[in-house]
C-alpha cells in the first residue's frame, strides 16, 4: 500500500511540473507562430484565385492575382508536360548522355542501378529550369544529372484551361554502367 501511494505521489509531482513547463513553452511557440503565419481570406462570394486576400501580421492586405508565372504540380493539371517521343525516349536520352562518374571508377564503386532523384520546372516554352537534385548516389552523380537535364531538348509544356503553364516535374534517373 505504501508503494502504491508513493507511486501516485511521484506521478502527481511529475505531472504538475511537466504541465507548467509545457504551458510556458506553448505560450512562447504560439506567440512566434501567430506573427509568422499569414491568414488567407476570400474577398468575395466567388472562389477564384484572383479573389484571395492575404492578411499578414502587419495587417496590410495584398491581393493575390492570377499569376502567369505560377508553378503547378503535375497532379492537378489537365495536360502533363511530356518529353518529345515519350518518357521511354527521355530515359534513352539520359542513358546515352549520362557519363559514369570518374570518381566512382577510380574508387572501384559500383553505382549500377542506383537512383538520382531530380526535380525541375518545365517552362511554357518547354525548356527546363530550376533543376534540383533531391537525392543522389554520391561521386558526382547529381552534378552529372544536372548537366544531362540542361542538355535535354525542349519538352511539350503542360496545359491548364487551354493555356500553357509552368509545371514542377520530378523524375528518378537510374544510373547504368557504361
Amino acid at each position: 500500500m505504501k508503494k502504491f501511494l508513493l507511486l501516485i505521489l511521484i506521478c502527481f509531482v511529475q505531472n504538475t511540473f511537466s504541465q507548467s513547463t509545457k504551458k510556458d513553452s506553448k505560450t512562447k511557440a504560439s506567440q512566434t507562430k501567430s506573427s509568422e503565419i499569414p491568414i488567407v481570406k476570400i474577398k468575395s462570394g466567388s472562389h477564384s484565385d484572383s479573389d484571395l486576400v492575404l492578411d499578414g501580421p502587419e495587417s496590410s492586405q495584398t491581393i493575390i492575382t492570377d499569376n502567369d508565372n505560377a508553378v503547378y504540380n503535375t497532379a492537378g493539371i489537365e495536360v502533363k508536360p511530356d518529353f518529345p517521343g515519350g518518357m521511354e525516349k527521355f530515359f534513352k536520352f539520359v542513358d546515352n548522355n549520362f557519363k559514369y562518374p570518374q570518381d566512382a571508377e577510380i574508387a572501384n564503386i559500383n553505382l549500377n542501378g542506383k537512383k538520382v532523384y531530380a526535380t525541375f520546372v518545365v517552362e511554357k516554352d518547354g525548356s527546363l529550369t530550376d533543376i534540383k537534385i533531391l537525392r543522389d548516389a554520391g561521386y558526382g552523380t547529381g552534378t552529372e544529372a544536372i548537366r544531362v537535364l540542361k542538355k535535354c531538348p525542349k519538352w511539350t509544356p503542360g496545359e491548364q484551361n487551354g493555356k500553357k503553364i509552368r509545371v514542377l516535374y520530378s523524375v528518378p534517373i537510374i544510373i547504368k554502367s557504361n
